[in-house]
């Protein structure tokens, strides 16, 4: 099963971390992503498969001062 921010996420298994996240309806311009603890390059989610005991979390950038 793969974690993605604090929640199980059935049927994600062998899709990449791009998949998983627009299946989930992030908007991956406006979000930064730790794969298993590390932040991840947009240009990598593409790369990552996802694997059973995977934890992603994904957080919204927000503008302001």
């Amino acid at each position: 099963m793969i974690t993605l921010n604090g929640k199980a996420v059935k049927d994600a298994d062998n899709l990449s971390l791009t998949e998983l996240l627009v299946r989930e309806k992030y908007v991956l311009s406006i979000i930064a992503v730790a794969f298993n603890g590390e932040v991840v390059p947009k240009t990598k989610y593409d790369c990552i498969q996802l694997a059973d005991g995977d934890v992603i979390d994904a957080v919204r950038m927000v503008a302001g001062g």
